[in-house]
């Protein structure tokens, strides 16, 4: 009926990386890449792919991506890849040290502490993996992440929980994001972004797209502006509903699939949209996170960069439902 299997790839950029295919039964079923910090690769329900994969695809775990723009050489998009946990951003260097884009976690490899299987002859339909990432240096910070993916047999919805602890003697700088990357067909001409609440462009856009007037909640067909580096983004200060929960999403009439994607403002209180649009490379991004993507030395300098204290945690949650049929634009 479904659950959780277990496999190593063997060949190609990504052999050697161990993965986890999570089966719900409904249609949903998505790949964990463990050795990646546990993100989300492929994700698919029915017969619909939901998420944009890079030309690179999964690569086995880098040697030399932490500086500069070495992150984008191994980025394979997927469904979630995760940013952080002290850097959120475009590469950078200060007083306090070099960082390269979106920080080192999603090249860290997970220890897995624990997978747990449905047993519906028992009544227990939930299916988890867990797994712990350290991201540490000698005689500097060390952080951990401790993610727990799970999901129930019979429903199509996939949850994320975060914890993040400063392991370290000393304070520790934080940031996390959580780039969520949509594709085709989900992502085609027409689909409608969902998301309400106040916004503002990225600085550095071409601001052809988040601009007062544009309609820039449809997706359009693809972009001459978009082919190679072309892409925008706008920073949203999203809204709640009454129980302090954000709901963003995606709705294709066409093909009768919608994704709702569910946060907890109080935990991740900035939503980034993403969009490139290019030919053969079409990809929506809704990115919730501790801050937008401005890195930790702008962050700092607006006073907004967070400080663990040793031995402090932050917990996160991430939920991501999908819808078919009448159900569709329902979020």
């Amino acid at each position: 009926m479904g659950g959780i299997e277990t496999s190593v790839i063997d060949n190609g950029a990504g052999r050697g990386t161990r993965i986890a295919w999570i089966n719900t039964g409904t249609g949903l079923r998505f790949k964990v890449v463990i050795d990646r910090a546990m993100d989300i690769a492929d994700a698919f329900y029915n017969e619909h792919s939901l998420a944009w994969l890079s030309h690179s695809g999964i690569s086995s775990v880098p040697q030399l991506s932490d500086k500069g723009i070495g992150w984008l050489r191994t980025f394979g998009g997927g469904l979630l890849v995760t940013c952080g946990l002290s850097h959120v951003g475009g590469p950078e260097k200060d007083e306090f040290g070099e960082r390269g884009v979106h920080g080192n976690i999603s090249n860290i490899p997970a220890e897995i502490v624990s997978v747990i299987q449905p047993d519906p002859l028992s009544g227990n339909m939930e299916m988890s993996i867990t797994g712990i990432m350290r991201e540490s240096q000698a005689l500097g910070t060390r952080m951990e992440l401790r993610r727990t993916i799970s999901a129930i047999l019979g429903k199509s919805i996939i949850r994320v929980q975060d914890e993040v602890v400063n392991k370290g003697n000393t304070d520790a700088p934080h940031m996390l994001l959580y780039h969520c990357n949509f594709g085709w067909p989900l992502i085609d001409d027409g689909t409608k972004i969902l998301w309400d609440g106040k916004w503002k462009p990225r600085d550095g856009n071409p601001d052809k797209i988040f601009k007062e007037g544009n309609d820039f909640h449809v997706c359009p067909d693809p972009l001459d502006d978009h082919q190679g580096a072309g892409e925008e983004a706008a920073f949203i200060d999203v809204e709640t509903d009454e129980f302090g929960f954000c709901n963003c999403g995606l709705d294709n009439a066409k093909v009768g699939l919608s994704v709702n994607l569910k946060f907890k403002k109080k935990q991740l209180p900035w939503l980034t949209n993403w969009q490139h649009f290019g030919k053969g490379e079409y990809v929506v991004g809704l990115e919730p996170g501790t801050n937008p993507p401005i890195g930790q030395s702008r962050a700092r300098q607006q006073n907004e960069l967070i400080l663990l204290a040793p031995g402090e945690t932050r917990k996160y949650e991430l939920e991501i439902e999908l819808f078919s049929n009448n159900k569709v634009g329902q979020i």
